[in-house]
């Protein structure tokens, strides 16, 4: 958990467990496979469990009574340490003993449902995935018809290849929907899902770390005119968090929401 999140595009981030498998490409340095592997977590890969979280559900109480004293939104990224519409996986604690009678499913499911009681009127929920083919398989029936105003779903294409594959996919799911363009490896062009409103947000970035693959800038400044075009709020977050970022990118735009 992180309060006052050091990830540009949001105010917290928020785990329900840590531990994920990787799914293509901009996945190859994941930076959350390395802090969990530094922390001595077996937890990556299809056969490992995942590792509960267990200030999820206090840490979303302190954020929305801190949000409402504040008279403000405040966005929550879930999660920067997993993928909230991985298939459901077995969960351990913290000293690596499984917990019977509780996947990472239930939990999810547990999430959403204080999520569908309002009990987080002040949170916007950034639900970023790299399986939106899930996205309809787990979330709560009525919300297939009817979705929260304070959750957005989102998918990270990192190629051309990718975003084609799942960007249709998240057009799939009603709701507000969100793009996070990172680590970006080759140019994309989308402005054909971005128009008539179908993308609420884009946020774009280059890899970071010693491993870091190079960043363009012809592909920023070509994805930034894409949602200029469009009217699409843009977000540019970093080139690879040494370089400076030019002036003319320096855009920080922020997805309209207002509470009910």
């Amino acid at each position: 958990m992180a309060q006052n999140s050091k990830i540009e595009w949001t105010d917290h981030t928020a785990n329900l467990w840590h531990g994920c498998t990787k799914v293509h490409e901009g996945c190859d340095n994941c930076y959350a496979e390395v802090l969990s592997k530094r922390w001595g977590n077996d937890i990556w890969g299809n056969d490992k469990p995942r590792k509960l979280v267990i200030s999820f559900f206090k840490d979303l109480d302190k954020y929305q009574e801190l949000a409402k004293k504040n008279g403000e939104v405040h966005k929550v990224f879930v999660g920067s340490m997993m993928d909230i519409f991985e298939k459901p996986m077995p969960l351990v604690d913290n000293k690596g003993i499984e917990i019977v009678n509780l996947n990472t499913g239930q939990l999810r499911g547990m999430f959403f449902k204080r999520i569908s009681e309002n009990r987080y009127p002040n949170l916007m929920f950034l639900l970023l995935t790299k399986r939106p083919s899930n996205i309809n398989k787990y979330i709560p029936e009525e919300w297939k018809s009817t979705p929260p105003s304070n959750v957005m779903f989102g998918t990270s294409p990192v190629n051309q290849e990718t975003a084609n594959k799942l960007i249709l996919q998240l057009m799939e799911v009603k709701g507000k929907r969100f793009l996070s363009v990172e680590p970006q490896l080759d140019s994309i062009n989308i402005q054909g899902f971005l128009f008539n409103g179908m993308i609420d947000w884009v946020i774009q970035g280059g890899e970071s770390g010693h491993k870091k693959r190079p960043f363009n800038l012809d592909w920023a400044y070509y994805l930034k005119q894409q949602c200029e075009q469009t009217k699409t709020p843009y977000f540019f977050k970093q080139i690879d968090k040494v370089q400076p970022i030019p002036e003319d990118l320096l855009i920080r735009e922020m997805p309209v929401y207002e509470k009910d």
